[in-house]
């Protein structure tokens, strides 16, 4: 199944938008650190029923300087639907792509017919203490000085990526064309700053995620997919919260589900998407 690659402008920034089958749309999420090549594996599948469209998300594949809570990127989520003329979608986040995800389905319900969340965090929802208990993982404080990440890791951006890539597939690794692009994505201070920009923006992100669930609940069908680390810690929060949620667990299987566990990945996802 062939992938068409858009440029596209919406809510103020420039950005690149894989796409490619026909049908209903199902919008893919990527996180850190990636970009859609994150779903190179998972999208001529799911094109044979679906129209996928895969963005390079603010931080990494834009033109950005900021605007990187969530918010913001829902909002760039379903600008991107607009911009490619799609009213509503099935919308797919995983790892930071997972609060932008969240927000459109709890703010705009018309716009999400179904949603799914994988290996993430959605801000400080009470249920993932467990999880928690030591502490978030190292290099979220890492990244959240301003400054200081971008500074050190200049000039060893793809010794940084291949930790994140090799722990995420359990020793796997990723394709080499998909780790050479995303090694191009973060490479340069500018870059890095983007993405490191997600992180410097959380506070503010959960900040919105609290606020918006408090006024709101998750309606539209939801699927919570856990695997190594995060589990069953991103249901655990969504329960409280949603009114029909699904979960499942991947065996096996890193954080980088969709590069390291594909096809096992479509076999949950299918039957969902089709409702």
């Amino acid at each position: 199944m062939p992938v068409e690659l858009h440029s596209i402008r919406t809510n103020g920034i420039a950005t690149t938008v894989a796409a490619a089958g026909t049908g209903p749309a199902v919008l893919l999420l990527h996180g850190f650190p990636h970009t859609w090549q994150l779903w190179q594996e998972v999208m001529p599948r799911l094109a044979m029923q679906y129209r996928v469209l895969a963005p390079d998300l603010r931080w990494t594949g834009s033109d950005a300087t900021d605007g990187h809570d969530a918010a913001t990127l829902a909002d760039d989520a379903l600008g991107i639907l607009d911009a490619l003329g799609e009213r509503s979608a099935a919308v797919v986040g995983i790892d930071a792509g997972t609060p932008p995800a969240a927000l459109p389905a709890l703010r705009n319900p018309d716009r999400v017919r179904r949603l799914v969340l994988m290996e993430s965090l959605l801000g400080t929802l009470p249920g993932a203490e467990d999880f928690l208990a030591g502490g978030p993982p190292w290099w979220f404080g890492f990244h959240a000085v301003p400054g200081l990440a971008e500074e050190v890791l200049a000039g060893h951006e793809a010794a940084y990526l291949d930790f994140f890539l090799d722990a995420g597939t359990h020793g796997q690794g990723v394709p080499a064309g998909v780790r050479d692009a995303f090694v191009r994505a973060y490479t340069g201070s500018a870059a890095l700053r983007r993405a490191f920009s997600y992180y410097r923006a959380l506070p503010e992100s959960a900040r919105q995620i609290a606020a918006v669930t408090r006024g709101a609940r998750l309606t539209v069908p939801t699927l919570a997919v856990g695997a190594h680390p995060v589990g069953d810690a991103l249901a655990r929060q969504l329960r409280p919260h949603t009114d029909d949620l699904r979960e499942e667990l991947i065996e096996d299987c890193g954080h980088i589900i969709p590069l390291h566990r594909p096809a096992e990945l479509v076999s949950v996802l299918e039957p969902f998407l089709a409702g």
